[in-house]
C-alpha cells in the first residue's frame, strides 16, 4: 500500500472513531501584540485544483515536519514564496517535510492534519482557516505529543507552543498612517474601511492598528465591512455597496491587502476616481506594486514571506534537534480566548510607497520582469528600479 493510501486509511479510521474535530529578506523581532476575538464566520470551500505537495528529505537521525498552508486564492505567497522557502530550509537541514495546501477547505484542512498526526510528525506548522477548527487539530496534535507552531495567524483558544508571524498591529498602524499622510490636504475627508476576513485573527489586528491611528484624526469613517475569506470579488461588491450608500463619494480607502485593493481600484476606475482617492494594501504583490507605479494605489506593506518561513523553519528545526528555543521566540502574543500568552517570533513589516517601491524587487521577493512589464518600464526607471 502506498503512502497516500495509508494516509487515507488512517483518516478514515480516525473519522470512524469520532476523533475528527469540527466542521506573510531581513526581519527583526518586535514587541508583542494583543489578539482580539474576531466575529464568527464560516469560510466557503475552495474548489481549485490542489497544488502538488512538496517534501524535503529525511535526516538520518529522524525528525519530520508537517506544514499546512491555507489556500491559493487569498494570496499568491503561500505557493510561490512560503512553500519553496520552507521546502529549502528543511531540505538544507536534512529534515523530512510534508507541505500541503488546504485550498480554503476546513474539511480538507482537518484531513491533512489528521494524516500528519498519524504519521507522527515531530512538529506541525499550520496556517489556520479559522480558530475553532484549527484549535481542534491542535488538541489532537498535543494528545499525540506533537509540538505545534501557529504560522502567520494565531489560533485563538488553541494550544500551539509557538507563534511565528509579523507584528500585525504594526501592519495596520502603517496602513493607517499611510492613508492619514496621503490625506493631509483633506483632513476632514471621508474614508471607507475594507477589512480582511472576520475568521482571520490577523485581520482583526490589522483593523485594530489602523483604527489606533485613524481614530485620532479628523477623518470621517463613512463605511466599514469585513470581507469573508479575503475574497477579492466580494471585496469589490462590498466596497461598491458602501460607496453607493455614501452617494458614490469617498476621499480615501483603507484596504487590508493588495488583492482586495485591486477590486477597489476597479470600482474607482469606473467612476474616474482611481489615482485621485488614496488606497492602501498589503503583501507587496506584483499587482500591488504595479498599482503603486501607476498611481492607483498609495502604499502596500512588505512582509517578506521568505523571512517568515525561515523563522518558522529555524524554530521547528531547533525543536526537533532539542535546542533552546528561548532565543527564537523572544516576544509574547496574548490569546484572549484561551487566556494565555504564546511565545512568539514577531517580525517587523515595511511600508512600501512609490519612494521605495523597488525594495521587494531588490530583496528578491518579486522579479523585475514581473513588475516592470513593457507598459511600466518607464515608471520603474523613474522610480530607480533597474533589471540588474
Amino acid at each position: 500500500m502506498n503512502k497516500t493510501a495509508i494516509r487515507l486509511a488512517a483518516v478514515a479510521a480516525i473519522a470512524g472513531l469520532g476523533i475528527a474535530g469540527c466542521s506573510s529578506k531581513k526581519a527583526s523581532t518586535s514587541a508583542s501584540s494583543s489578539a482580539t476575538t474576531p466575529a464568527a464566520s464560516t469560510p466557503a470551500s475552495n474548489t481549485s485544483s490542489a497544488p502538488a505537495a512538496s517534501s524535503a528529505p529525511a535526516a538520518a537521525g529522524g525528525g519530520s515536519v508537517g506544514v499546512i498552508l491555507p489556500d491559493t486564492q487569498s494570496s499568491a505567497r503561500w505557493e510561490t514564496a512560503d512553500k519553496p522557502a520552507l521546502t529549502k530550509a528543511f531540505g538544507d537541514a536534512g529534515i523530512k517535510a510534508d507541505i500541503q495546501n488546504a485550498l480554503g477547505d476546513k474539511t480538507k484542512f482537518q484531513s491533512i492534519a489528521q494524516g500528519m498526526i498519524q504519521e507522527k510528525v515531530s512538529v506541525l506548522i499550520l496556517v489556520a482557516l479559522d480558530s475553532p477548527s484549527a484549535a481542534t487539530v491542535e488538541q489532537q496534535a498535543e494528545s499525540a505529543g506533537i509540538k505545534v507552531i501557529d504560522y502567520d495567524r494565531l489560533v485563538l483558544g488553541g494550544s500551539a507552543q509557538f507563534y511565528v508571524s509579523y507584528d500585525n498591529v504594526s501592519v495596520g498602524e502603517l496602513q493607517g498612517q499611510c492613508l492619514s499622510d496621503a490625506m493631509k490636504s483633506n483632513p476632514t475627508g471621508s474614508i471607507i474601511y475594507v477589512d480582511g476576513s472576520p475568521t482571520d485573527n490577523n485581520a482583526t489586528l490589522f483593523a485594530q492598528g489602523a483604527h489606533s491611528v485613524l481614530d485620532k484624526t479628523t477623518l470621517k469613517k463613512v463605511g466599514e465591512k469585513a470581507v469573508p475569506n479575503w475574497d477579492n470579488t466580494q471585496a469589490g461588491t462590498i466596497f461598491q455597496q458602501l460607496l453607493t450608500a455614501n452617494g458614490n463619494k469617498v476621499d480615501g480607502v483603507l484596504v487590508a491587502n493588495d488583492g482586495m485593493a485591486q477590486s477597489v481600484i476597479t470600482v474607482l476606475k469606473g467612476l474616474g476616481l482611481n489615482g485621485k482617492v488614496p488606497v492602501t494594501g498589503q503583501d507587496a504583490t506584483v499587482a500591488g506594486l504595479q498599482s503603486i507605479l501607476r498611481g492607483d494605489q498609495t502604499c502596500t506593506i512588505y512582509k517578506d514571506a521568505t523571512g517568515e518561513a525561515n523563522a518558522a523553519a529555524k524554530l521547528a528545526i531547533d525543536i526537533i534537534q532539542g535546542k533552546d528555543t528561548s532565543a527564537d521566540a523572544t516576544a509574547k502574543t496574548h490569546d484572549g480566548t484561551g487566556n494565555r500568552d504564546v511565545p512568539s517570533v514577531l517580525l517587523k513589516p515595511e511600508l512600501i510607497t512609490k519612494a521605495n517601491v523597488g525594495d521587494p524587487i531588490k530583496s528578491g521577493a518579486v522579479k523585475y520582469s514581473d513588475v516592470c512589464t513593457a507598459d511600466l518600464v518607464a515608471a520603474c526607471t523613474a522610480a530607480g528600479i533597474s533589471a540588474s
